[in-house]
């Protein structure tokens, strides 16, 4: 079948991208879904800094690429070999597929299966296929993320997909479980575990940082910092539950946290994807406490700290990945704590747009003007 899609096909690209045009809509040849495979509706898909690294060549990927990780849909066929999963279903899709069967998977943590690692690396499919190709040439168009949601319609392996009860939630929200709160509400619940009194750091304040934020209020944090260059991001911050904020610009930032929650916070979270940003969630971590990171930053970027730090104050610095999610518990799990009010998803939206405003959406995103954008094809 064709379908309309947004192909990257060259990287890196120029800011601005509404003059470059880095993706470009056009018709593709989507083959039909393998055994292990569904043809999905995109109903909605989310712009996000993963999307923007792979346009400016932050992270190398094989092009051409349809890009879009961050999506919801309807089920319109599942292949032979799937049983529970059928025509009108709503699912949630999830940027890093899960074998279930490699080491990593089986000790629980399948945000590092390996197998699903490789397809993503090389653009193809859980299979090894790729089901998307130029409608003249029928060269092959590589898959994002196991996903490529930035399309009417996509083929992806039942291992990208968890299946949501969730008829009453529009795509445009529904859309955001599949990154931007897997990761950022993630990375507090399961990479830090927050208990109940303890405090927070959350530096940098985009779609998946502000998603943390939510998460640090869920978990009962008592103190919660919000850290970024923005000073409409920093209200936005306290309208969500943030007790402190502060703006990275001022050079006695970190001096200023430190004595305002007496010596550091517990845990200290970096989303910016920016070493200067990891650099001030280490600075603000007390004695004993925790700093994650989950911001993807360069591949050539490296972080130091001083090793005596790392022992004479008994001090942990870890990552992130995909919020040390299990897609098929945690998905469900925080749209059930979306219902129930305590994580107030739908705040993150900056505005919806249409699949050709795409890369002016990129151009907001890339200035920080927006928290998540989202492309509605069905908005359910």
């Amino acid at each position: 079948m064709k379908t309309r899609a947004a192909i990257l096909k060259l990287s890196p690209a120029t800011a601005p991208y509404a003059d470059s045009r880095p993706l470009v809509i056009e018709e593709v040849e989507l083959d039909p879904p393998g055994p292990e495979e569904l043809l999905i509706r995109i109903g909605a898909a989310g712009l996000c800094h993963s999307d923007l690294s792979v346009i400016n060549g932050n992270r190398p990927r094989p092009v051409p690429m349809v890009l879009g990780h961050e999506a919801a849909g309807t089920v319109v066929e599942a292949g032979s070999a799937i049983r529970d999963l059928k025509p009108g279903d709503r699912v949630v899709m999830t940027f890093q597929p899960t074998c279930g069967s490699c080491l990593p998977c089986a000790e629980g943590r399948p945000a590092l299966c390996i197998p699903g690692a490789e397809a993503n690396g090389k653009g193809v499919l859980m299979s090894g296929e790729i089901r998307l190709h130029d409608c003249h040439d029928h060269h092959a168009i590589h898959h994002h993320c196991g996903v490529s949601g930035y399309a009417e319609y996509a083929v992806i392996s039942r291992h990208s997909v968890v299946k949501v009860e969730a008829d009453d939630i529009p795509f445009a929200e529904l859309a955001l479980f599949g990154c931007a709160v897997q990761t950022g509400v993630g990375a507090v619940l399961n990479t830090c575990k927050v208990q109940p009194g303890q405090s927070v750091a959350v530096v940098g304040l985009g779609g998946v940082g502000l998603a943390a934020l939510l998460g640090a209020v869920a978990a009962g944090a008592t103190e919660i910092v919000a850290v970024d260059l923005s000073d409409e991001k920093l209200a936005i911050a306290r309208e969500l539950g943030a007790t402190h904020t502060y703006n990275a610009a001022d050079p006695d930032v970190v001096a200023k946290i430190k004595a305002d929650t007496r010596g550091g916070v517990d845990h200290a979270v970096e989303l910016a994807g920016a070493i200067p940003a990891f650099q001030l969630a280490y600075q603000v971590t007390k004695r004993g406490g925790q700093t994650v990171t989950a911001g993807l930053a360069s591949p050539t970027s490296e972080f130091r700290v001083p090793a005596v730090n790392i022992v004479a104050e008994e001090r942990s610095v870890k990552g992130s990945y995909m919020g040390s999610c299990v897609p098929q518990r945690d998905i469900p799990r925080f749209i059930a704590m979306y219902r129930a009010g305590k994580l107030p998803v739908d705040k993150l939206l900056s505005r919806t747009l249409k699949l050709e405003d795409i890369n002016e959406g990129f151009d907001l995103l890339d200035r920080g003007e927006a928290i998540r954008q989202v492309v509605i094809f069905d908005n359910g």
